[in-house]
C-alpha cells in the first residue's frame, strides 16, 4: 500500500514539474537510478510512476534516449489550463513586486511585450508543423505580436507560434513550408509596390493571399530634443553621429539601402552602419540607452522608449499565406477578427498605425 501511494506521489511531482515548466516538452526525465536515490524507493516504484505518466500521454520512452516529456499530445493539451493558471500566478508575483517599486500595470505590460519580441527575434528557427499550431514568421511588428496574442485567446483550440526573422526570411520560410504566415513590408524600387514583386520571385507558380494588416509610419528615432539635430537620411553621414541599423533582409533595411543609393549617400560613410538589430524595439532601446545617436524604425517603437521621431514614410505591412494554407482554422479565426471594426480600432491605438483596411485580401 505504501509503494502504491509512493508511485502516485512521484508521478504527481513530475506532473507538477511539467505543469510549471521545470521540465519542458521534449525534456528528459531523471534516470530511474537517480529517482530511486532521491525518493528512497525501489526501481520498480519509479518505473511504475513513469508508466502511469506514459498512460496519461505525458511522457514516452525510447531505447537509448530515456523517458522524455512528449512534445505534443492530448495529455499536455489537458494540462494547458492548469499550466496557464500556474504561469499567471508566477506573473502576478512578479507584478506585485514591480508595482511596489513604483511601476504601473501599463508600463509592465509594455515591457513584457518588448521583451517577448526580443526573444522571438532571437529564436528565429520555426518548429516543425504541429496540429492546431499557427506558425507566423517574418518582419518584426508590435501590432502583429498583439494580434497573435489575441488570436490565441479567441480561437480555441489554437496555439500561435511567432518568430521574427525579417521580411525576406519570412517569405523564404513560407516557400519552404516552415511557417504558415509571413509578415512582410518589402518595397520594390522598380515598381514602387510593396511585397508583390518579391512574392512573385520567391513563390513562383504558387498562388498566395496577401492580407492587409496596417499602414505604419517609419522614420528616424533620436533622443529627446534631437541633440544631433538630425532632419533627414542625408544627415546620417555626419561625423560624430552613431547609427544603429536593422538587419540585412528586413523590409526596413531594404528600403533604407535603396533610399541611400537614390540620395547618393555612401553607406560606408555612416558611422556604425554595420551595427544591426533584429527588431524596431531593439533599435529604439539602443538609442534610448545612448549607444547610438540615431536609428531607423517605427514611430510606435520610438514612442515606447520616449524618443523623438522624425517621419520619413508610411509603409504597408501585410501577411502572406499560400492558398493551400488558407484553410488553417486558426488563420480563419484571425481573418474573421481582422475584419471586425474593433480590430481596426485596436490597431489604431498604436502610435503611427492606420488599420482601417485590415483584413482586406488580394491574390497574387
Amino acid at each position: 500500500m505504501e509503494e502504491t501511494y509512493l508511485y502516485n506521489k512521484i508521478a504527481d511531482a513530475i506532473r507538477q514539474d511539467i505543469l510549471e515548466g521545470r521540465i519542458a516538452p521534449g525534456g528528459r526525465l531523471p534516470p530511474v537510478r537517480e529517482m530511486t536515490r532521491q525518493w528512497e524507493c525501489t526501481p520498480g516504484t519509479v518505473q511504475r510512476a513513469y508508466q502511469e505518466l506514459a498512460r496519461q500521454g505525458l511522457v514516452s520512452s525510447r531505447p537509448g534516449s530515456g523517458t522524455r516529456v512528449s512534445a505534443a499530445h492530448e495529455g499536455l493539451r489537458a494540462l494547458r489550463p492548469m499550466r496557464k493558471a500556474a504561469l499567471v500566478n508566477r506573473a502576478e508575483t512578479f507584478l506585485l513586486e514591480v508595482l511596489q517599486s513604483g511601476y504601473t500595470v501599463e508600463e509592465v505590460e509594455r515591457a513584457f511585450s518588448l521583451a517577448a519580441d526580443r526573444w522571438r527575434a532571437a529564436e528565429t528557427q520555426p518548429e516543425a508543423a504541429r496540429s492546431g499550431v499557427l506558425r507566423i514568421g517574418g518582419s518584426h511588428d508590435p501590432v502583429l505580436s498583439a494580434v497573435a496574442a489575441r488570436v490565441g485567446e479567441l480561437v480555441t483550440p489554437c496555439e500561435v507560434e511567432l518568430r521574427f526573422n525579417g521580411s525576406l526570411g519570412g517569405l523564404i520560410a513560407l516557400a519552404e513550408n516552415k511557417i504558415d504566415v509571413a509578415g512582410c513590408h518589402l518595397w520594390d524600387q522598380q515598381t514602387g509596390l510593396y511585397n508583390r514583386p518579391f512574392i512573385q520571385r520567391l513563390l513562383p507558380g504558387r498562388r498566395a493571399a496577401v492580407i492587409h494588416l496596417a499602414r505604419r509610419n517609419i522614420g528616424l528615432m533620436v533622443a529627446p530634443g534631437n541633440p544631433f539635430e538630425v532632419r533627414s537620411l542625408a544627415d546620417l553621414a555626419r561625423p560624430g553621429l552613431r547609427f544603429v541599423n536593422r538587419q540585412a533582409g528586413s523590409g526596413t533595411r531594404v528600403w533604407l539601402d535603396a533610399q541611400l543609393v537614390s540620395l547618393g549617400v555612401n553607406a560606408a560613410a555612416i558611422t556604425d552602419y554595420a551595427t544591426e538589430c533584429s527588431t524596431h524595439s531593439a533599435v529604439a532601446r539602443q538609442v534610448a540607452e545612448g549607444h547610438a545617436g540615431c536609428g531607423l524604425g517605427l514611430e510606435a517603437s520610438a514612442r515606447e522608449y520616449g524618443l523623438d521621431f522624425i517621419f520619413l514614410t508610411e509603409e504597408t505591412y501585410e501577411l502572406v499565406c499560400l492558398e493551400t494554407g488558407m484553410d488553417h482554422p486558426a488563420l480563419a479565426g484571425m481573418l474573421a477578427w481582422l475584419r471586425e471594426p474593433a480590430c481596426a480600432a485596436f490597431i489604431n491605438r498604436f502610435a503611427g498605425y492606420d488599420g482601417h483596411l485590415c483584413g482586406r485580401i488580394e491574390w497574387v
